[in-house]
């Protein structure tokens, strides 16, 4: 889409320096495109993984992570996804979600909380190098089963085509998920609004073994 941006007017030196500016912002501020005013997003080395075993296991066959990192990682992760999984009013609304068998409730997934709160089950967890300690930043991400047999983060903003793998990603994919805790669940209404989980207009990542 055109940005509706007027013309500047010739020969308009403070308009210029205004423009320049902007396009700076862009490339700091637009971290969820690719290519954006000819800045191009910082890429990681990512992994995924369906459990903390198989990070280890990967780690003793030159992985990508140390042991530590693996722990480190799945801890972060474990901590967001009590955080900031999506939560549902009933299990059959988390499940038209995620799938059959996907979800519980939030006193049980998350050791706490209501018993008539529903929420995904973790699926997975996502591994960005040299992430971790960036402010607004997470160096894992929970991943959830979606309905259609992918899997999709905390924030629903990306999708991948497996839990297991490795791929470069952007590293707006590590951006920390806004928290559900404490909010109201998603009624059936509110979870079709938004698209569904892992919709199609979410970003995708593609993973490699």
């Amino acid at each position: 889409m055109t940005s509706p941006i007027a013309s500047p007017k010739p020969h308009s030196k403070p308009h210029a320096t205004r423009k320049r500016s902007r396009t700076v912002a862009l490339c700091i501020l637009g971290a969820t495109a690719f290519t954006l005013a000819g800045c191009r997003e910082e890429q990681v080395d990512a992994q995924a993984f369906p459990d903390i075993q198989s990070c280890k296991d990967a780690s003793a066959q030159d992985g990508l992570f140390s042991v530590a990192e693996c722990d480190e990682a799945f801890a972060e992760a474990q901590t967001l996804h009590v955080e900031s999984a999506p939560r549902y009013d009933s299990v059959e609304v988390c499940e038209e979600q995620h799938g059959e068998g996907a979800c519980g409730s939030e006193e049980q997934v998350a050791n706490g909380g209501s018993g008539s709160i529903f929420m995904p089950l973790l699926a997975g967890y996502l591994i960005g190098n040299m992430l971790g300690g960036r402010s607004g930043m997470a160096a894992a991400q929970p991943l959830y089963r979606n309905a259609g047999g992918g899997f999709t983060d905390a924030a629903r903003s990306n999708t991948y085509s497996s839990n297991v793998g490795k791929a470069k990603l952007g590293s707006s994919f590590f951006s920390k998920p806004t928290p559900t805790v404490g909010k109201a669940p998603m009624s059936r209404a509110a979870a079709m609004s938004r698209g569904g989980f892992g919709s199609s207009g979410a970003s995708r990542g593609m993973f490699g073994g």
